[in-house]
């Protein structure tokens, strides 16, 4: 069961817009984050969701999509996430936010994959930005962005190639494809 939830959450950067997430699946999809580990049990994060159409323009405003797709700016319209979660580090609570936030995103990205939905984890944001439109208070860090949504993309995991090219790539058909290293290749003893 988790192997296959593991391969099946992807980055999906493209969605479909006619399928609504309401708040009560993001709060659930927290609930998982905020049950996972914590460094020292601090558990420092906190989050803003929204699956309303005007915020979550705002938030896509402040985003960058796909580095390695360089002649690609982003989900078109029709095409863009349905929800957010934006995960904060709380400095009152911890001044260093290390792993938390991480293994946050990956239980909800797991809570979305086994609902049938999908999501990106981003952490290319215009931080300044998001933190004045939403007036996120100075002692709220802005670590990570999901985009939520319901995948209208296929996604396709393969190993590198023999030059070791990681950068993924989208073919002539549009299809997403993520090289990975090897399991022999990562594994050093």
């Amino acid at each position: 069961m988790i192997n296959e939830l593991i391969r099946k959450n992807r980055s999906y950067r493209r969605f479909d817009n006619k399928h609504k997430i309401n708040v009560s699946t993001l709060r659930e999809l927290v609930d998982l984050a905020r049950c996972s580990a914590s460094a020292a049990n601090m558990q420092p994060l906190k989050y803003i969701l929204t699956c309303e159409s005007d915020q979550n323009d705002i938030i896509f405003e402040h985003l960058a999509w796909a580095g390695y797709l360089k002649d690609w700016s982003g989900p078109a319209e029709g095409e863009r996430p349905t929800a957010y979660i934006i995960i904060l580090g709380d400095k009152r609570i911890s001044k260093t936010i290390d792993c938390d936030h991480g293994i946050a995103a990956q239980s909800i990205l797991l809570g979305t994959a086994e609902k049938g939905l999908g999501g990106c984890m981003i952490g290319s944001i215009d931080r300044d930005g998001l933190r004045k439109k939403f007036g996120i208070d100075e002692h709220l860090q802005i670590l990570l962005v999901i985009a939520i949504g319901k995948p209208a993309e296929t996604v396709i995991l393969e190993d590198t190639g023999s030059d070791g090219d990681i950068k993924y790539y989208r073919n002539e058909q549009d299809i997403h494809h993520v090289p990975k290293r090897t399991l022999d290749e990562i594994i050093i003893g």
